[in-house]
């Protein structure tokens, strides 16, 4: 394993930390693990990275409890594109990059996990609104 031989199977060392999991693992509920971190840790500065993390956090809370409709991962997909490459530091390509490894390589898991889902239904997250982070304008 080498960071080319990675990148040609569209994956990637990243800081080169190696999280290892069998296939008993719920990849969803792994890689929505990871959102509130990079939501928490977001200064707020950028919009991309304020307003993303948060919302690929909320997102990735309804997709665990498979409350959300399929139509969510092209959207979540979205968020992950605007946030990558538009900010000061890598912390939203960093946030936006798990969500975007699930969705190119567990997609039809995604998918099967929200069949049917009912949407409107009562939603739970660890999400955090932090409204010092919101610039309100007059």
């Amino acid at each position: 394993m080498d960071f080319d031989s990675l990148r040609d199977a569209q994956s990637g060392l990243g800081t080169a930390a190696v999280i290892v999991m069998d296939k008993s693992t719920d990849v969803v509920q792994a890689i929505a693990r990871l959102t509130p971190f990079y939501c928490h840790e977001s200064c707020g500065q950028c919009t991309p990275c304020r307003e993303g993390s948060r919302w690929l956090d909320l997102m990735m809370a309804r997709f665990v409890k498979g409350d959300a409709s399929v139509t969510e991962i092209d959207q979540i997909l979205e968020i992950t594109k605007e946030m990558e490459g538009h900010t000061i530091c890598a912390l939203a390509d960093a946030a936006a990059w798990p969500v975007q490894g699930l969705i190119r390589h567990f997609r039809p898991e995604l998918e099967s996990r929200l069949q049917g889902a009912k949407i409107g239904s009562h939603v739970h997250s660890n999400a955090k609104y932090r409204p010092e982070q919101t610039i309100a304008t007059a």
